[in-house]
């Protein structure tokens, strides 16, 4: 039994890492029971184990008796992402100031993409978007701008896949996908009219650093003003190529 587990093949480290998995954007606060029975550990493993995530601050237990993400784990995964949201929140304010819109930055993370920030306002369209949450790639205007950068094999196996379909328009034939892919990788700019979420639309750029996709710059609006889309491509790319400089003197070793 790994690392003298009761659970036959995992080890405490496992087990850990599936309680701390058992928190996501849609699960932000969990009882004992619900972490034991979504990580798969035992109702007595995961009270020791939990136990001693909370005396360590990487988990925490609010008023209601449920647990939540302890700070400690906070501080340590803004770690994550390196210096990047750092250097490009500037920007991201910046296009929120002229926009009044949402405007996030995401970075890949497998086949998903990860947001790492977002400058919004009160008045701005909701989104399901959020610091720390992922979503599909394909459906996301941030997705696209990134996959549309990857390498032909990437993109190929990502295409072979069952694609998810959060809309009736989001677009997951293979063939069509692969035609809107290689435009975006053209023009250096996506667009997504309600393929994530009903009602919103977006457009990104790319953050290209020596020859690299390393993250993408994203707006959301209403969909009643998809006609703005377009105007809205001029003030993410300069911003998305202000940031891929302000990156790349920053990590002179970037290859």
């Amino acid at each position: 039994m790994a690392g003298g587990s009761r659970e036959p093949g995992r080890s405490v480290t496992s087990r850990v890492l599936a309680i701390l998995r058992s928190f996501d954007g849609d699960h932000l606060g969990l009882t004992l029971t619900e972490i034991s029975r979504r990580s798969g550990v035992a109702l007595t493993t995961a009270h020791r184990l939990v136990g001693e995530l909370e005396a360590s601050q990487a988990l925490t237990r609010a008023q209601d008796g449920r647990y939540r993400i302890g700070l400690r784990l906070w501080e340590i995964g803004h770690l994550a992402a390196g210096r990047l949201p750092e250097i490009a929140h500037p920007w991201l304010q910046e296009v929120y100031a002229t926009t009044g819109e949402n405007v996030h930055l995401a970075v890949r993370d497998g086949l998903d993409v990860l947001y790492v920030d977002k400058v919004h306002g009160r008045r701005a369209v909701p989104i399901v978007s959020r610091t720390g949450t992922r979503l599909p790639m394909h459906p996301t205007g941030v997705g696209k701008a990134l996959l549309a950068h990857e390498a032909d094999w990437f993109i190929t196996s990502y295409l072979e896949r069952r694609l998810e379909r959060p809309t009736p328009h989001t677009i997951t034939e293979p063939g069509r996908l692969a035609r809107e892919l290689a435009s975006v990788r053209s023009q250096g700019y996506a667009f997504t009219y309600e393929e994530m979420t009903l009602g919103s639309c977006s457009a990104a750029a790319p953050i290209i650093v020596d020859g690299r996709p390393i993250a993408a710059l994203g707006i959301v609006l209403a969909s009643r003003r998809a006609r703005e889309l377009p105007h809205m491509v001029d003030p993410l790319r300069a911003s998305a190529a202000q940031i891929a400089r302000a990156y790349g003197k920053d990590s002179p070793s970037v290859t």
